[in-house]
């Protein structure tokens, strides 16, 4: 299977720089409205037969022109959502954002069972979504997307991509609309494919004045 996921388009909480992550929590910007009417254009060589997105506003925002564009309804996925901020949720501090970073480098650095301060763990996170990804496969969808989040994206990729050894993957950024191509299945593993060949609407790795949230930045050591 073809599996594409990217981020939600920009939101109020990234542009104040938010560790927002509460459900169903807010919706896009005109930027953001923005970039999610650039995905259409984008993925048009692909061949889609599925759409998925979390629980936050933010994904049904952003997956709305493609819906419309293909003529299909998305499914939403319980578990897909952004990994919980709990005891730091909507800071904006450099100490809470570093915090939740670092906690997410730990996890890549196989720490799974640390925690959010009052939230997930690494395991949790994976679980669940894990779990979303396994009912993506079970529609026999060939080519799906799935809306999602900064730092679940990211997390999920770096523990199931099967040819990352080596990689410095999640120090890379992850802007809004964002977009990253996997190939394989949960039972052989998942191959990238591609990482933000594609990010939408004016953001990517080299626009270092843009700044799309702490949950699209690299994990820290």
């Amino acid at each position: 299977m073809r599996l594409i996921l990217i981020r939600h388009g920009e939101t109020p909480a990234n542009v104040l720089g938010s560790l927002d992550t509460a459900l169903p929590g807010p919706g896009l910007t005109d930027r953001g409205r923005e970039q999610a009417a650039a995905i259409p254009a984008a993925l048009e060589p692909e061949r889609i037969d599925r759409l998925f997105v979390s629980r936050a506003i933010r994904t049904h925002e952003t997956i709305a022109p493609l819906a419309q564009a293909l003529g299909l309804e998305p499914t939403v996925l319980a578990g897909a959502h952004e990994i919980q901020a709990g005891a730091l949720e909507k800071r904006t501090d450099p100490d809470s954002v570093h915090t939740y970073l670092r906690l997410m480098g730990r996890w890549a650095d196989g720490h799974l069972a640390d925690r959010v301060p009052g939230g997930e763990s690494g395991h949790d996170v994976l679980e669940r979504f894990d779990e979303s990804v396994r009912q993506i496969e079970e529609t026999g969808a060939q080519t799906a997307v799935l809306i999602s989040h900064g730092a679940a994206i990211r997390f999920w990729t770096f523990q199931r991509g099967t040819n990352l050894a080596g990689t410095d993957l999640h120090e890379e950024p992850l802007p809004n609309t964002g977009i990253v191509v996997l190939e394989g299945n949960s039972d052989d593993g998942w191959s990238v494919m591609s990482w933000l060949d594609t990010a939408l609407a004016g953001t990517g790795p080299d626009d270092t004045d843009l700044y799309d949230g702490p949950q699209g930045h690299p994990f820290e050591e």
